[in-house]
């Protein structure tokens, strides 16, 4: 799939302004879409489209860095020393479902995982679904669960 056809078919399951904070979408507005990475945007398509298949909800009114975060955002702020995360480089994002919960949707993700397109990385123990696709150096499994 080209990046053209990713971004068009995932505007069926999501709204950009759900996948990038509020300071980049009042900036940049539907141009936003280059802050993200081609590699994520297929992987969160098919995690939605194609494996878990349930109402995935990233950003909301008042859960606004779980998507695309930049230098404004108060997570990102208020870090004393380096800083680089998975959603600060486009390549990341935090889910939740009503109708699935995070566990859930982890555990459909190592069963499904021949589907995924990229290798992912998911955070273990917590109640909602991180996936990225920073390469884990020294991993060759297509699902890798990290505890942060």
């Amino acid at each position: 799939m080209t990046r053209e056809q990713i971004i068009h078919d995932i505007q069926a399951f999501f709204n950009l302004r759900e996948l990038v904070c509020p300071h980049v979408y009042a900036k940049w507005g539907e141009q936003s879409w280059q802050f993200l990475d081609t590699a994520y945007l297929h992987t969160i398509l098919v995690l939605r489209r194609d494996i878990l298949r349930v109402p995935l909800v990233c950003n909301t009114k008042t859960l606004t860095q779980r998507g695309f975060r930049c230098n404004m955002c108060e997570l990102v702020k208020e870090k004393r020393s380096v800083y680089v995360s998975a959603h600060m480089l486009g390549k990341g994002g935090d889910f939740t479902s009503s109708e699935m919960s995070a566990e859930k949707m982890r555990n459909e993700i190592k069963k499904q995982s021949g589907k995924l397109p990229y290798p992912v990385r998911i955070e273990g123990g917590v109640s909602w679904l991180h996936i990225d696709v920073i390469p884990q150096y020294g991993v060759h499994s297509k699902v890798y669960e990290f505890k942060a």
